[in-house]
């Protein structure tokens, strides 16, 4: 189970070229990845640049209003998710894109409020399009997976109104590789993995106990926490082992898979 942030700088060919070669190696895929940069760069196009809240517990995330959700669906369901998808084919993988909306392969329950920590003062925001995971549809996943496809997933996922919401890559991939019993869940960033002392990549972690990964969020740093939460909630599901690392390096599947980053197990 692999994961790719859609961080500024991210590259995706290295990732693709490992996939397929893992992939004619027999081995069984999903890839889920993000979009955050280009959604931003499409959102202020369209006259709605984006809005971030830091929640009471200081997690960081988008305020997704209707606007914000319709850049959101453009760019995480169509440009990233389609180019994503014309690599791997390109590459000689039967890859398959989808996002949580389609099949009902992703439901979650849509928040009636949101929290935010603005000038020191907590504010309620409604209108928002966010919510948490309760669902996956593994005998979707599992029937892909049997058929030779390499699923390329990606948010939103569907309310239990019907209703598109916003739910973190990061715990999608966690939910997702529980549902399917993966071995290995990798976290790949623009990151090394997960730093004691940001952004200096020399103070790497190199490993945290299973038991004690909810540690590693006093190390986090913004968009971090959310991986940090995430490979939490995988092994707490049955993930034996979460890495988080660099996606752009050579190999960056392989590098992972040897211990290129921060493991957790």
């Amino acid at each position: 189970m692999v994961k790719v942030g859609g961080g500024e700088g991210i590259q995706y060919g290295p990732l693709c070229e490992d996939l397929a070669a893992l992939r004619a190696e027999g081995h069984a895929l999903v890839l889920v990845h993000g979009g955050s940069a280009e959604t931003n760069r499409v959102a202020t196009l369209l006259g709605s640049p984006p809005r971030f809240v830091t929640s009471p517990s200081g997690y960081v995330s988008r305020y997704t209003d209707r606007a914000a959700l319709e850049a959101f669906l453009m760019v995480y369901c169509g440009k990233i998710n389609k180019q994503l998808v014309e690599r791997l084919q390109a590459l000689g993988v039967n890859a398959l894109g989808l996002s949580g909306l389609d099949g009902r392969l992703l439901v979650g329950r849509r928040k009636e409020t949101v929290r935010s920590v603005e000038g020191g003062k907590v504010k309620v925001l409604r209108g928002d399009h966010t919510g948490t995971l309760s669902a996956v549809n593994t005998e979707l996943l599992e029937l892909l997976l049997r058929g030779g496809y390499l699923p390329v997933l990606t948010p939103p996922a569907l309310s239990e109104q019907g209703v598109a919401i916003n739910v973190d890559g990061d715990r999608i991939a966690a939910a997702v590789a529980a549902a399917l019993r993966a071995e290995h869940l990798l976290l790949l960033t623009g990151a090394p993995g997960l730093l004691a002392a940001f952004p200096d990549p020399t103070s790497l972690i190199p490993h945290l106990d299973a038991a004690q990964v909810l540690s590693g969020l006093n190390a986090a740093e913004g968009r971090m926490k959310k991986k940090v939460l995430g490979a939490a909630e995988a092994v707490a599901g049955g993930v034996k082992r979460v890495v988080l690392a660099s996606a752009n390096v050579p190999n960056p599947i392989r590098s992972a898979l040897a211990g290129q980053g921060t493991v957790i197990d």
